[in-house]
């Protein structure tokens, strides 16, 4: 069996990684114009999950599945 590439294994990561920077950025964007740390880490938590989410949803509509075994891979994209 031959072992996963890394782009692969990385993936993930990525996601995770690019949520929290857009969280940060708006839980820092929250923080400095209201100056409450509750309120900011509020909109923090909730922007991550939320970005983790729209991303991993999106990644599950862009990525092509590969044909079953045993089945042939139709020769136009519109079939």
């Amino acid at each position: 069996m031959t072992e996963p590439r890394s782009r692969i294994t990385l993936r993930p990561g990525e996601l995770v990684g690019l949520a929290a920077l857009v969280a940060v950025f708006v839980g820092l964007i929250t923080l400095m114009v209201t100056r409450e740390l509750i309120l900011s880490l509020i909109v923090f938590g909730a922007t991550f999950v939320l970005d983790l989410v729209t991303l991993a949803m999106l990644m599950l509509a862009f990525t092509p599945n590969k044909p079953a075994d045993g089945e042939r891979q139709p020769e136009t994209l519109n079939d």
